[in-house]
């Protein structure tokens, strides 16, 4: 249930591996710097407040976490949530909203939700994700172009709808910083991905800015000064009308810190030849989300990009996490008071890339170029995403993406009657009913594909369009893997019904699944249990036996 990761590579760790994780923690914690920063400031909060749940969600993450590998903190995902939770409840809302998620990814590790959280439709993904990448590209227009303009409005067209009569008050300087930034992270991983690019795109930004002393807003100008130490932990008091306002956007932030969390470690494993404990890591993280919140933190989650670096620099235990987390809170102790004079276009250009990366621009077109019914989820949920907000996405993405399941089930699910008349030269199959006599009076259905909700109005309307009622019912389920109560329901009425014109129903081929549903159910004594037999040759000896005594 709760099995660390880290506690079962150290039985085996050597020193060698040490310096490997040392280095990669290292480098990582680097990267994660700016990243943190900027994080925070695009979802609407003070930048230390990314450093606080870098360190704090970083280092539980990767100490009590599932995966080898995995490294922790803000993510874009999250910005678009937190940002309406700060807008509609404040800072306070986004504590306790955070807290509360903490503690439902604990509950969801405990009822091991971990492999089913996995299997998200790819369509809901890529388009929720290719919504969030949009806005946060929209968010950072004004600092890209250094437009004089107010505060930003939240919703989206109403936001580009700003942009557009603020675009006559383009600083020259921000446009150039933003723009440089943004080439230079695009290309200097050509030239070393030792350094990220990110870092050194700040540290020359902000040495130009002050060297030239340009008029272009820094952090210290928007924020004022940031904390070179972490805040002691304050527990936020909870109403219970509170915790009414927050379920909806708490239950957002921690189904997508489990989406997200556990996608990355699925990516991780791949790159390492290992496996996660998908349950473990949803513990982690919940941990992880509630710390985050009592040390003034926002949301945090698995971040690919970083876990990547991670791997790609050597690390392999989860010893390179804490280090990055390490690594972060002595930069913050010791050179966090600099960070105030980063030149907030600077900033911009770095979430340009992010959202650039986060788009998954190649899959969305291949998407869209798929199945139709794929194509739908993809496009509904991006559009209420960017439109409407990240919940309603997720929420109706879900449903729809479930009602299109059930239509491409009820599409398999076939329900035929068979004949004996059958060409036995072209029919392969040894158990065909084309291959055994079947006397007069005897008619056989088979239904093929799970008889769930979704299809067993088929079952029932191909039973019910029967011009003549036959002595006997054959009905094969052979290739019926599962069924449901609805299918359960139909058999019953369709049992009922052969009955009123006195015909047997015989049911051949059952399952073992399926054999424990029709007797949990009572429907086996209600057919009768000689009435279901293992096979079609049982089932035509039993219809046979009956047919004759109807005779006699």
């Amino acid at each position: 249930m709760f099995q660390p990761k880290l506690f079962t590579t150290l039985k085996h760790y050597t020193r060698k591996q040490f310096f490997s994780d040392l280095i990669a923690g290292i480098i990582v914690g680097i990267v994660a710097l700016p990243l943190a920063i900027a994080f925070a400031i695009a979802s609407g909060v003070s930048p230390e407040k990314g450093l606080f749940t870098a360190i704090v969600a970083g280092f539980l993450i990767s100490a009590l976490g599932g995966s080898r590998v995995q490294i922790g903190g803000p993510t874009g995902a999250f910005v678009v949530i937190v940002y309406g939770i700060v807008t509609q409840y404040g800072i306070g809302g986004l504590t306790i909203a955070t807290l509360m998620a903490g503690v439902m990814l604990i509950i969801m590790g405990l009822v091991k939700l971990g492999n089913v959280i996995k299997y998200i439709p790819h369509p809901l993904i890529v388009g929720f994700t290719a919504g969030i990448a949009l806005i946060i590209f929209s968010s950072q227009i004004k600092d890209f172009l250094g437009l004089n303009m107010g505060t930003v409005p939240a919703d989206f067209i109403q936001k580009w709808k700003a942009y557009g009569s603020h675009f006559d008050s383009i600083n020259f300087w921000s446009l150039l910083l933003a723009g440089g930034t943004t080439l230079l992270v695009f290309v200097f991983p050509r030239i070393t991905s030792r350094i990220p690019g990110s870092l050194v795109a700040i540290l020359l930004c902000t040495f130009v800015v002050q060297f030239f002393h340009l008029d272009v807003e820094t952090i210290g100008k928007r924020f004022g000064s940031i904390p070179s130490m972490l805040p002691a932990p304050l527990i936020p008091s909870i109403s219970f009308a509170t915790l009414q306002q927050l379920i909806q956007p708490a239950f957002t932030i921690a189904l997508l810190g489990g989406i997200e969390s556990l996608l990355s470690a699925v990516v991780s494993d791949g790159m390492i030849g290992a496996s996660h404990r998908s349950n473990t890591e949803l513990i982690a993280q919940g941990i992880a989300n509630i710390a985050s919140s009592l040390f003034g933190g926002i949301p945090a989650t698995g971040a690919i990009a970083r876990t990547a670096t991670n791997v790609k620099n050597g690390g392999r235990t989860p010893v390179a996490g804490i280090v990055h987390a390490i690594t972060l809170l002595l930069i913050m102790l010791f050179v966090g008071r600099w960070a105030v004079l980063i030149p907030m276009p600077c900033l911009a250009g770095i979430l340009v890339v992010v959202a650039y990366n986060m788009s998954e621009w190649k899959s969305f077109i291949a998407l869209l170029k798929g199945p139709r019914g794929d194509a739908i989820v993809l496009v509904t949920t991006f559009l209420l995403t960017v439109l409407v907000d990240l919940t309603a996405a997720i929420e109706i993405g879900m449903v729809l993406a479930a009602f299109l399941f059930m239509r491409n089930m009820m599409q398999i699910s076939k329900v035929d009657m068979v004949s004996s008349h059958e060409d036995l030269e072209e029919d392969k199959d040894e158990k065909a009913i084309s291959r055994y006599h079947v006397a007069k009076g005897i008619e056989v259905f088979e239904i093929s594909g799970p008889l769930f909700f979704g299809a067993a109005y088929k079952f029932k309307e191909r039973i019910y369009s029967l011009k003549d009622s036959p002595r006997i019912l054959i009905i094969r389920m052979r290739a019926v893997p599962v069924i449901d109560a609805t299918g359960l329901h139909t058999i019953r009425e369709v049992a009922k019904y052969v009955k009123r014109f006195g015909t047997i129903l015989i049911i051949s081929g059952v399952q073992p699944g399926v054999y424990e549903e029709l007797e949990k159910s009572g429907l086996l004594l209600k057919i009768g249990e000689m009435n279901v037999l293992p096979d079609i040759d049982e089932a035509l000896k039993r219809a046979n036996v009956l047919l004759t005594e109807q005779k006699a």
